[in-house]
């Protein structure tokens, strides 16, 4: 008889144990990103492109920074991502460089200014957290940024910076109007 009360508790006992939460943990979930800031040096010289969002979607407009450039010239380029919704402020940039296997940046401009990747991840594909970009003539341009998180990088174009066939989420999209002199 004792053998037969203790196999129901023994059950009951793996039952309880057992019952930890299946909640999937996603080591790689996206991060708010309400702050972009765009570093740009030449001739010894830094200019600032910034994006900052505090509300993120919420109704306030986002506040943008933005500094003219030369004409004709090749610049340096950063860029450092940031959550200022948290207490401290978090920098998520070293969360995007330490998953740039699952990052890309598209860069694209509405003239004739070009973008160049200046690093790259584990498989040699390019990330965009450094990059070179040289205006052109004298004018007023657009540039896009674009944070793709699970890109397909082996993708045709993806890896000279097409993001046509890249897929994965966009994580941020940021559009400067520069003007160039």
């Amino acid at each position: 008889m004792k053998a037969i009360k203790l196999i129901p508790l023994s059950i009951l006992s793996i039952a309880l144990f057992s019952c930890e939460p299946n909640d999937p943990v996603d080591p790689n979930e996206e991060e708010l990103i309400t702050t972009f800031n765009v570093d740009l040096e030449a001739n010894g010289f830094t200019y600032t492109l910034n994006y900052t969002d505090l509300d993120g979607d919420g109704g306030n407009a986002p506040i943008l920074t933005i500094d003219s450039l030369s004409a004709n010239t090749t610049y340096s380029g950063s860029i450092t991502l940031f959550n200022e919704s948290e207490t401290p402020t978090e920098e998520i940039t070293p969360e995007v460089f330490d998953e740039a296997n699952d990052h890309q940046f598209f860069f694209s401009s509405s003239g004739s200014s070009t973008f160049v990747y200046s690093d790259q991840d584990d498989n040699g594909n390019p990330l965009g957290l450094s990059f070179e970009v040289t205006t052109g003539n004298t004018a007023n341009e657009t540039f896009t940024f674009v944070l793709r998180h699970e890109p397909d990088k082996s993708a045709a174009g993806v890896s000279s910076g097409d993001i046509t066939n890249a897929g994965g989420e966009t994580d941020i999209e940021v559009s400067f109007n520069v003007i160039i002199e």
